[in-house]
């Protein structure tokens, strides 16, 4: 049986076999949260069906395929399409991908997603600079024989969002004069909405947005040794504080209106941090 390095190395082998793009900046995409692809330059697509051992997605919204190029003549990596624990994924292949960006040579990780506002000040549409996340999932991407050509067996997660970056993305946000939230992310496994006394509870936790992906990419990326931000879309309020009946179409309808200002924000903020 190979060792998940080895598995590792053979994807890594393969992409870069298949592109000549060679970035230090990667960006994971939540649901419908994909418009930033359109302004790419020189891109080249590779769907996760060519690569060996790379998972493949299942869920809407989620294209399923890597996008190299250049953004605002920067060149990046975007991940179209996550995959999430309640696909019927380990943790492992969860945040196989992540493993795979290290080896490809990316420092510096945007992760975006779609979640629920819990924070009443907040609403559908706003964006959240992720600043902590609360860990709700079951199980954890790390568990298992440590492998030191990765990282360390005890990880620090003190800095999980870099400070450096959510500064540079609050200042690239100004010179926009684009409103931004400020908030912890709370993990859920899913695919359930969460109730009402579910999310009773991550507010008195401190929690100010919740949502079923993200924590598992953060979680490798910081062992790798990556700089990491995490960027929330609102696209609904939470159960118990949202009037309607949750759905996935509504969130890939927000998180679409969103996307506009999220790729603006990309912009800018890939400029100052490349």
């Amino acid at each position: 049986m190979k060792e998940y390095y080895d598995l590792v190395m053979e994807s890594v082998d393969a992409i870069l076999s298949m592109t000549a793009h060679r970035p230090r900046i990667a960006m994971i995409l939540g649901s419908g949260l994909g418009k930033i692809v359109d302004v790419m330059e020189d891109m080249q697509e590779i769907s996760y069906a060519t690569i060996p051992n790379f998972p493949v997605s299942t869920v809407e919204g989620h294209k399923g395929c890597l996008a190299f190029g250049r953004v605002n003549g920067v060149e990046i990596l975007i991940m179209m399409g996550r995959f999430h624990y309640y696909e019927g994924y380990s943790m492992k292949e969860v945040a196989y991908p992540v493993f795979v960006m290290k080896q490809l040579g990316i420092e510096k990780l945007i992760i975006t997603n779609a979640c629920g506002g819990i924070n009443e000040s907040f609403e559908p549409g706003d964006l959240m600079l992720l600043t902590d996340y609360i860990n709700f999932m079951p199980s954890n991407p790390l568990i298992g024989a440590n492998d030191e050509r990765f990282g360390p067996r005890f990880p620090d997660m003190s800095e999980p969002y870099s400070m450096e970056l959510i500064g540079a993305a609050k200042a690239a946000a100004d010179r926009l004069k684009l409103s931004c939230q400020e908030g912890i992310y709370a993990g859920f496994m899913g695919p359930c909405f969460e109730t009402a006394a579910e999310i009773r509870m991550l507010h008195t936790m401190g929690a100010d947005a919740v949502g079923m992906s993200t924590v598992p990419e953060t979680m490798a990326a910081n062992y790798l040794g990556m700089k990491v931000l995490g960027i929330g879309c609102i696209t609904n309020m939470a159960t118990g504080i949202q009037k309607m009946k949750h759905s996935h179409e509504r969130v890939l309808m927000i998180a679409n209106q969103a996307s506009d200002n999220l790729s603006r924000w990309i912009l800018a903020f890939l400029k100052d941090i490349a």
